[in-house]
């Protein structure tokens, strides 16, 4: 079973794997000849490299003894360039990144980082990551040409200046929020962040097989440069994009409140049942708009159903808090706050004591600070999504399928009959939708066979990494399958699911349920209040539709309202129109109501967008 909510990414990873802003024994290689074909991530070979000692002691280590272990990464990423076609441009900038990482890191190949950063740069899709992307590296480089110093006075005056000037250059409207999340990045990188983060995602593979795999040596060569590269100019870096911050940070236009549809009884409206199959909501903030199963049954509830981490039938709206878990549950919502406010350059109380934790703790404590950060992260998620999605609809009647989203560091383990109990709780959780009249579900989460190669190496099974490659796949098909034939079965509701976060292709990655076709499945990407592209949507054929993502305010559990990003607040904002739909006419089928919202969306000049307009596609449904 492998699933996770999606809002973990741009906010509770944003202290850990995406401290990649920042930088802006090995298995066989494919024989020469013909380049082999590549279509999607588990296509590639899959490597393993030995590690004596620790994660952060390599990280560590004299330049001799990293560079040993660099130079077998460093051969098989350039093996894999040389003999695949990969044709996905999310996966070559991540293995040309590991290559430009590698060249910065030897001070001796500053022309050669410069082409990479070139290559990298022409391999963006976005319009802001294209003028984005390595700026800060080509600052570090140029700046080490022209002093030939890679630290002190000089060389950091040289790297500000340089960088200074590329940032003037770029128009703050299209790369304004990038520049923001890269100075909320660098507020917060440290030397404990950095091996806090090792901690929370390598060292436990690292301590029960001595060996890691390809994605996690990216980890610690991204590590090894945060230390060497990032840490060292943090001021520079904060004061440069602080300033660019404060003398351009221009509130963008805001298109969605025009284009929002707010529906009142007037309308004559039929209720919806709509269900948010989630990390579980508090039904007690929408008094007035639940659905009630009048004969509940002994492993369901009155609103919906529930399933515990094995995939088990239980109880209850909300993931169970232990006693020491609902304490510290106030302080760790503030920190939630604190991490949004920052994403958006805001300066406020729970973002300066945000910031005050972080540069207090041990890598230690970094590490069970993420990890307590996914636990109140994962609590939360449903309930803000089903904020975004009941909002402007009094006819909507709320329902819930929760599932229990692994927060730990060392998830559980996957096994086979756990993940064939997962994909029977989808079956069931499909039926009791078709059974109970649900509508519309919203699936903010998702999954995929990196996923389980990860769970896999974290828990220390499989012989190495070509061989959890072949477990990771066939637990993923099961999965897969469960779950697209649950929805399969139930033709008559409508699922909308996110894109995902990973700033990828999701059909590439094959991620579920982003990556499913069928009729009555809808995925969506997201965007900022202005339209654009958010910098970590995924995106792919599969997403038809765009919608706000970006700092989207709704509800914690308690009550409290807190701004969130992602495209688990995007698939809500389908959703709320989708039901929006069906309320005004509850004859629509599944496949009416996507159309309805394709055909009113708006398309960009680069055809990349499909941003929702919820007013076109009622006054579609009119004309009908």
């Amino acid at each position: 079973m492998n699933r996770s909510s999606l809002v973990l990414r741009p906010l509770v990873l944003a202290l850990s794997a995406a401290l990649a802003t920042l930088i802006g024994v090995s298995g066989a290689s494919a024989q020469a000849g013909a380049k082999k074909a590549v279509n999607t991530l588990d296509d590639l070979p899959r490597f393993t490299y030995p590690i004596a000692g620790t994660a952060s002691d390599l990280v560590k280590a004299d330049d001799k003894t990293f560079d040993a272990f660099a130079a077998k990464v460093r051969a098989d990423v350039d093996a894999v360039l040389a003999q695949y076609d990969i044709r996905d441009h999310g996966e070559l900038r991540s293995l040309l990144t590991t290559r430009l990482l590698l060249q910065m890191l030897s001070g001796t190949e500053d022309k050669a980082a410069l082409d990479t950063i070139a290559q990298i740069r022409a391999l963006e899709d976005k319009p802001d990551a294209k003028l984005l992307s390595g700026l800060r590296n080509e600052a570090l480089l140029k700046a080490h040409a022209a002093t030939g110093q890679a630290s002190g006075p000089e060389f950091e005056h040289a790297y500000a200046r340089t960088y200074a000037d590329g940032l003037a250059a770029l128009p703050w409207a299209v790369v304004g929020n990038r520049i923001k999340e890269a100075r909320s990045s660098a507020q917060i990188v440290s030397e404990s962040v950095v091996l806090g983060s090792l901690q929370a995602n390598v060292e436990p593979a690292v301590a029960r097989s001595h060996e890691v795999s390809s994605e996690m040596a990216r980890m610690i060569i991204g590590a090894r440069f945060n230390l060497k590269e990032a840490v060292p100019v943090k001021a520079a870096t904060v004061a440069l994009l602080g300033a660019d911050v404060a003398a351009h940070n221009v509130q963008k236009p805001d298109i969605w409140a025009a284009r929002d549809v707010v529906l009142t009884e007037a309308d004559k409206l039929t209720p919806v049942t709509v269900a948010i199959w989630d990390s579980g909501s508090d039904l007690s903030l929408f008094p007035g708009r639940l659905y009630a199963d009048p004969h509940p049954k002994a492993d369901t509830d009155a609103h919906g159903l529930a399933f515990d981490l094995l995939a088990k039938p239980t109880h209850g709206m909300l993931q169970p808090l232990t006693p020491e878990q609902a304490k510290g549950y106030p302080g760790m919502r503030d920190n939630l706050k604190g991490l949004s406010d920052l994403q958006l350059s805001i300066d406020s109380p729970e973002a300066d004591n945000l910031k005050k934790q972080l540069a207090a703790m041990s890598p230690q404590q970094v590490s069970a600070f993420f990890e307590q950060l996914s636990l109140y992260g994962n609590y939360s998620h449903g309930t803000h999504v089903t904020g975004i999605a009941a909002r402007g609809n009094p006819a909507i009647r709320l329902a819930y399928s929760r599932i229990t989203f692994d927060y730990r560091h060392v998830p559980e383990a996957p096994t086979e009959e756990l993940t064939r109990r997962a994909a029977q709780s989808y079956m069931a959780t499909a039926a009791w939708f078709r059974d109970h009249g649900v509508r519309v579900v919203n699936m903010s989460w998702g999954g995929n066979p990196a996923g389980y190669e990860d769970a896999l190496e974290k828990n220390g099974m499989g012989k190495d990494a070509a061989d959890r490659k072949e477990i990771a796949r066939k637990l993923f098909k099961i999965e897969h399958d469960g779950l697209y034939e649950a929805m399969k079965s139930a033709p008559g509701v409508l699922f909308i699911c996110a894109a995902g976060n990973a700033d990828a292709n999701s059909s590439f990655d094959e991620s579920i349920p982003a990556s499913l076709k069928l009729p009555n499945l809808l995925t969506v990407g997201a965007v900022d209040q202005a339209g654009d592209e958010a910098s970590f949507t995924s995106y792919g054929d599969t997403v038809r539709v765009d919608a706000n993502g970006y700092q989207v305010e709704s509800t914690l559990p308690g009550g409290a309202l807190v701004r969130f990003s992602g495209t688990s607040m995007a698939s809500p904002n389908a959703t709320n129109l989708a039901a929006k739909l069906l309320a005004l006419d509850p004859k629509l089928t599944p496949a009416q109501v996507i159309q309805l919202m394709v055909d009113g969306a708006t398309t960009s000049e680069d055809g990349r967008r499909h941003n929702l307009d919820p007013k076109e596609s009622v006054a579609l449904l009119k004309k009908l």
